[in-house]
C-alpha cells in the first residue's frame, strides 16, 4: 500500500477558531450570568426570611416599637421598606403599649410581603415578585429578659 502524502488545504480556515470559540462563549457566559442572578434572587429570599425571624424576636424579647424592629429588619435587607413589613400581636391591640404586651400577648407574627427583586440581566429587565414570608412566636419567648445583642 502506498502512503498518501499529506496536503496541506488552502488558508480558507483562518479565523475559524475565533468565529467558534465567540459562539461557545456566548452561551457560556449566557448561562453564567442566569446562575449568577439566580444565586442573587434566592440570597434575598433567604435574608427575607431570616429578616421576618429576626423581627418576631426583637417583638417578643425587647421591649421594641415597630419602628425600631423594622429599621432592624430593613437594615438586614435593604429592598424592604416599611410598607413590605407588617407586625400582627395576638390578641389585637395587646403590643400598644410595650411596658403591657409582654403579660398580655399571646403571640407576634411579623410578615414581608409585596416585595419584588429586579435582575441585571442586560437587555432582558425582569421584575421578580418574592413569595409573602412570614414568622410567628408564641408567649413563652415573651416573658424572657429583655437585653442582649438582638435588642440593640
Amino acid at each position: 500500500m502506498k502512503a498518501v502524502p499529506y496536503v496541506r488545504l488552502p488558508c480558507r480556515q483562518r479565523g475559524a477558531t475565533a468565529i467558534e470559540f465567540a459562539l461557545v462563549a456566548g452561551v457560556f457566559l449566557t448561562l453564567l450570568l442566569g446562575i449568577v442572578e439566580f444565586s442573587r434572587l434566592l440570597f434575598y429570599w433567604n435574608t427575607a426570611g431570616e429578616a421576618t425571624r429576626l423581627g418576631a424576636r426583637m417583638a417578643v424579647v425587647c421591649d421594641a416599637n415597630a419602628g425600631i424592629i423594622t429599621n432592624k429588619m430593613t437594615g438586614l435587607l435593604p429592598i424592604l421598606k416599611p410598607g413590605n413589613i407588617e407586625l400582627t400581636y395576638l390578641p389585637d391591640g395587646c403590643g400598644a403599649d410595650p411596658a403591657t404586651a409582654r403579660s398580655s400577648c399571646e403571640s407576634v407574627t411579623v410578615s414581608v410581603s409585596g416585595v419584588s427583586v429586579s435582575t441585571f440581566i442586560p437587555f432582558v429587565p425582569l421584575n421578580v415578585n418574592m413569595p409573602p414570608f412570614a414568622t410567628t412566636l408564641s408567649r413563652e419567648s415573651m416573658n424572657s429578659a429583655t437585653g442582649g445583642p438582638v435588642c440593640s
